[in-house]
């Protein structure tokens, strides 16, 4: 297999918890975001000023508990997204050459009753992103699965882990 570059040595991985954002144009980091249920996580990627981003939001809408939305938007659709590309805008990356991957969202606990989370988390992510014109490259939403994200900011890689193995892909070039 080969030595690892020396830049692959100082790779430092941020993890973007339950309710959290982060965006960097730091290319020595990977974002990752674990066990992803009913949640969603949406990774975008500039592949020219090698900005990106990860956000891991909770719940569809912040009405329910607006108080919570002020100090922790990224735990809502509504408010974590505009977070999220606003985090974007301040580290250069813009917004027409941003490309997005969406994850999460499954019915992980049976969810058949009337909450559904996960189902409404998907609804109202891909509503909002295509309501606003984002590009989304690719997807892996709903079923019964919990899934792990990592973005690669060196390159725009993408590497979708489940239970039933890993699966790559790029929001680069």
């Amino acid at each position: 297999m080969g030595s690892p570059t020396l830049s692959a040595l100082f790779v430092q991985r941020v993890v973007v918890g339950v309710g959290d954002v982060s965006a960097s144009n730091n290319a020595m980091l990977t974002l990752s975001t674990y066990a992803l249920g009913s949640c969603v996580a949406v990774a975008a990627y500039d592949p020219v000023s090698k900005a990106g981003g990860l956000l891991h939001l909770m719940l569809p809408d912040s009405t329910i508990s607006p108080d919570k939305a002020i100090t922790q938007p990224a735990m809502f659709a509504d408010t974590g997204l505009p977070l999220l590309f606003r985090s974007l805008t301040g580290i250069k990356a813009e917004r027409a050459r941003l490309r997005l991957f969406v994850a999460g969202g499954a019915s992980v606990l049976c969810d058949s009753g009337v909450f559904k989370i996960g189902e409404r988390n998907v609804k109202v992510t891909l509503g909002w992103l295509q309501q606003n014109g984002f590009n989304i490259r690719a997807s892996a939403v709903g079923g019964t699965i919990n899934r792990t994200v990592h973005l690669e900011l060196n390159t725009g890689g993408i590497e979708l882990k489940t239970p039933a193995g890993s699966e790559k892909m790029s929001l680069g070039g």
